[in-house]
């Protein structure tokens, strides 16, 4: 397809990246040439120079036939009206990262008439996991599925767990659940496992399970679970007035500590029942002024990478049980997990995954509805997906068992009329069924055939 990026920042320089890797035609629009042809020289794209808001620099960067516009500037309203006139030259799809929580409701009732295909509000759905890593602080990530009925969780195996030197296939007796391990990460290998696969004391393991099995699977095996009651949120970014909205409503008690004293007085009006400290988050005696190691849970959102780095390292060698640290280079992402660091969230990593959801699902021949979720997992290496099975899809009514796939692919779940099935060899598919799949095959899948190897 030919996809039109405007704004070179982060998420833009990143979904040009992935894109154009997955075989796209993909053209950057940017006022700043300096990084513009950075960004062309590290990646095999076109770039353009200029306003991507107007019809001029448009029309160069060939958007009268372009499939797809996104907008991923870092002001709202540039975006909005950059798609806005992509539309009036004839772009088929349009994409916009609005970040202002007031323009939310209005833009859902406006959507169409803005010419809006997708919107994107990457500190939202940052707040949005972050909320559901705190329902069960124990789980290091939580990717929902089949419209929240299946998760994939990332437990670690530590030492003296009940799942060390395990077969997969005596997995149930353990759990007492019907759970599938679909991937497992040891040191820097990722795995695909069999059932004869032997897990080992320092593995993460990534479990499909139904969204009632999580709490059973937690007690099973014997998990520390203690519910979060005090939140401390470091930082007082959009992040911050998404996360500890959610967080109040569900009962927590919410302190936020932020440096700008405007940013202060804006989340004390949205939040009264918060408590906002206007202080440097990130000094040692501001911490423990506020009792830093009594919290529950800490969740780090400086815009800095390297505070939150150390502010979540402070709080891991405190003894707070659960830490959650917000990132925005990805090619952190590796370096995090391996120094312990418990929970890691990425703004721009699930504004990259939601839009290439939507860009998998433009270029399947099943449709838009074929590809209806996509989350990396372990750090990108794997990717979970779940498709739509159509009346296209072949191997229909067969055993799984018997179904050739992709090597490095494995089917997670499939949901049937609303119910959850955790596979087994003799399960089938038919059409209308959603099917859960995760592979570490580089190549892109559009579409449940891609998962075939016939």
């Amino acid at each position: 397809m030919d996809i039109i990026i405007v704004g070179d920042g982060k998420v833009g320089a990143a979904l040009a990246g992935q894109l154009s890797a997955e075989g796209h035609d993909v053209t950057i629009v940017d006022s700043d040439a300096q990084a513009l042809n950075e960004t062309a020289q590290r990646m095999d794209v076109m770039s353009v120079t200029g306003n991507g808001a107007n019809m001029a620099t448009l029309r160069t960067a060939g958007a009268e036939t372009a499939d797809l516009i996104i907008a991923a500037t870092s002001r709202d309203e540039l975006n909005l009206l950059t798609c806005l006139t992509a539309k009036k030259l004839g772009v088929g799809h349009a994409i916009a990262r609005i970040r202002n929580p007031e323009y939310a409701e209005q833009l859902e009732e406006m959507k169409e008439e803005l010419g809006l295909s997708l919107t994107v509000n990457p500190e939202q759905a940052a707040a949005q996991e972050a909320y559901h890593l705190l329902q069960f602080p124990t789980f290091l990530k939580r990717d929902s599925f089949a419209k929240g009925r299946v998760e994939i969780v990332a437990i670690p195996v530590e030492k003296g767990s009940k799942l060390a030197d395990i077969p997969l296939f005596k997995l149930y007796e353990i759990a007492g659940v019907n759970v599938l391990v679909c991937a497992v990460e040891r040191e820097d290998a990722v795995h695909v496992p069999s059932g004869s696969f032997t897990l080992r004391e320092g593995d993460t393991i990534y479990v499909t399970a139904g969204i009632n099995d999580l709490a059973l699977l937690v007690k099973n095996l014997g998990l520390v679970e203690r519910r979060v009651k005090n939140l401390l949120m470091i930082g007082g970014s959009r992040i911050a007035f998404y996360l500890g909205k959610r967080c109040l409503d569900s009962g927590m008690n919410v302190k936020i500590i932020e440096r700008d004293h405007q940013r202060c007085v804006a989340l004390c009006e949205a939040m009264p029942r918060a408590t906002i400290i206007e202080a440097d988050g990130s000094r040692q005696d501001v911490l423990d002024a506020e009792g830093f190691k009594g919290f529950d849970a800490v969740v780090s959102l400086t815009g800095i990478d390297e505070e939150n780095l150390v502010l979540s390292l402070l709080a891991t060698h405190q003894g707070v049980s659960k830490v959650i640290t917000k990132i925005n280079r990805l090619e952190y992402n590796d370096m995090f997990r391996k120094v312990g660091l418990g929970s890691i969230i990425s703004p721009r990593g699930l504004c990259c995954a939601h839009i290439a959801r939507y860009v998998r699902a433009m270029s399947s021949a099943g449709g838009a509805d074929s590809v209806l979720t996509l989350h990396p997992i372990v750090d990108g290496k794997v990717e979970a997906l779940e498709f739509l099975a159509t009346a296209e899809t072949r191997h229909q009514g067969e055993k799984l068992k018997d179904i050739p796939t992709r090597p490095g692919t494995l089917v997670a779940c499939i949901t049937h009329q609303g119910h959850t099935i955790i596979p087994k060899g003799d399960s089938s598919f038919t059409a209308g069924d959603t099917v859960i799949v995760v592979t570490t095959c580089d190549k892109a899948i559009t579409d449940l055939n891609g998962i075939f190897d016939d």
